[in-house]
């Protein structure tokens, strides 16, 4: 029965795979780019079959290129899809590079199967493979500093990451090495002793409740924004949010306003969304809408200035709106937690190197013992270079002093590790600590050696 089963299951997905194929040969989507309506913004217009998810493929290709979606208008009721978008390049201007657009009508239009899938992420190299560790758990000061160290003890190599934490939450996609072979760790023990490993970390600061067991997976490319959206997600930190009416979060942070209301006589949800701007907003609000299986059958977004405006008519996958107040409530809390997710507080810190195993996990124990607790880091590796970003605050709540900078970026080096945002300002206090301890001919020497520890 079993094997019936999924042989009936197989054939129901060709199925559908081929029909999908037969729609699109009949209407193959249209893609069109238009540089000259505009003084300020590039026009991109997309006509296609619909079919559920089509809105976020689309916004993802354009999000993965780092282009900021000033305007768009959506309507998808029905068999198909139309889309509008005003788009600027991460400098406010028109996008003309040549490489750029035609990257757009091949992801977009009807030969996409000889460029990336709209899933991919740009920049990532489809030939190496990695190791993917999933990791959520309670956050904690320190908890970074101490997966890193476990990692390292096991001659891991952390080669690319995402680490988001939000609302005592912490989850982390991590893409990681073996030493000795620069190749994905493959090997069934090894892999269990990782699980095993992280998952004793994960609940050393939880004790009170199970942590979920680390999942590591052997990848050649992964989406790191959606795997966090979906981890934080199944992690239910949108739930912290219940007992939050103020405008203010904790921290200080402007709470989104977010309202979900019926349109009874047309069988539509209206969402509307009002919040400070940023970067893949709209990602991060279509994954979310997309994830929960609602279906974005109409939206209009504005985010000309300092707040962004956006509007969604959407339904359930049978057709019907949001059916109680319960369900209102939770679409509320999941949104304001997706939105929140990724504006995160502290000082931005800039790291480039020489990647080596072990380098993560030194920089984030020297934040430890100076008191600092990393509430963002993204890690690159490109060329044998490390190109890491933290964002750091005091793990007492205070704002970041800049003499606890200014001896970190001593030891580590002026040049090496770059103060990007905050109003800390520090200077190099002499020629010599431009090279920095920790990568020169004394990084064995323990650290307290260096007096960062703070009384």
């Amino acid at each position: 029965i079993l094997y019936l089963s999924d042989a009936c299951l197989s054939y129901s997905y060709h199925m559908d795979d081929e029909i999908a194929r037969f729609i699109r040969r009949v209407n193959p989507p249209k893609v069109v780019i238009d540089n000259d309506v505009y003084k300020n913004v590039t026009v991109i217009k997309v006509d296609s079959a619909n079919k559920h998810g089509i809105l976020l493929e689309v916004v993802q290709v354009l999000t993965d290129l780092n282009l900021t979606i000033k305007k768009a208008y959506i309507s998808s009721d029905g068999g198909w899809f139309m889309d509008v978008f005003n788009v600027t390049n991460q400098d406010g201007n028109k996008v003309t590079d040549e490489i750029v657009l035609d990257y757009i009508r091949k992801s977009l239009g009807p030969d996409e199967s000889s460029c990336y899938s709209p899933r991919s992420t740009i920049g990532v190299k489809q030939s190496v493979d990695f190791t993917v560790i999933e990791l959520t758990g309670t956050d904690r000061p320190g908890l970074l500093s101490e997966l890193c160290a476990v990692l390292t003890d096991l001659q891991c190599n952390v080669v690319n990451a995402e680490i988001w934490t939000h609302r005592a939450k912490a989850a982390a996609v991590l893409q990681v090495t073996d030493e000795e072979t620069s190749s994905a760790v493959t090997d069934p023990e090894r892999l269990s002793k990782i699980r095993k490993l992280l998952g004793y970390v994960l609940t050393g600061g939880s004790r009170s409740r199970r942590c979920r067991e680390p999942k590591t997976t052997v990848s050649s490319s992964l989406n790191a924004d959606r795997k966090l959206h979906q981890l934080m997600f199944a992690d239910r930190d949108y739930d912290e949010w219940e007992n939050n009416v103020d405008d203010e979060d904790k921290i200080g942070r402007v709470v989104p306003d977010v309202d979900v209301s019926n349109l009874h006589d047309l069988d539509y949800s209206i969402v509307m969304i009002k919040c400070k701007d940023r970067p893949k907003l709209l990602f991060d609000t279509v994954f979310t809408l997309t994830d929960m299986k609602y279906v974005v059958s109409h939206a209009s977004i504005d985010a000309e200035g300092p707040e962004a405006y956006q509007e969604y008519y959407i339904r359930h996958t049978d057709g019907s709106p949001v059916k109680s107040e319960a369900e209102r409530q939770r679409v509320i809390k999941c949104l304001k937690a997706a939105i929140q997710r990724r504006v995160f507080e502290g000082l931005k810190l800039e790291l480039c190197t020489s990647d080596r195993v072990g380098l993560l996990s030194d920089v984030t124990r020297i934040f430890r013992e100076n008191s600092l607790t990393v509430t963002r880091a993204e890690v690159k590796t490109k060329g044998g270079k490390a190109l890491n970003t933290f964002y750091v605050r005091d793990a007492s709540g205070y704002e970041v002093d800049a003499k606890t900078i200014d001896s970190i970026r001593q030891v580590i080096g002026q040049k090496i590790l770059q103060v990007k945002g905050g109003n800390t300002e520090v200077k190099p206090s002499s020629p010599e600590s431009q090279t920095g301890f920790l990568f020169g001919v004394f990084k064995s020497r323990s650290f307290v050696n260096f007096g960062l520890i703070r009384s």
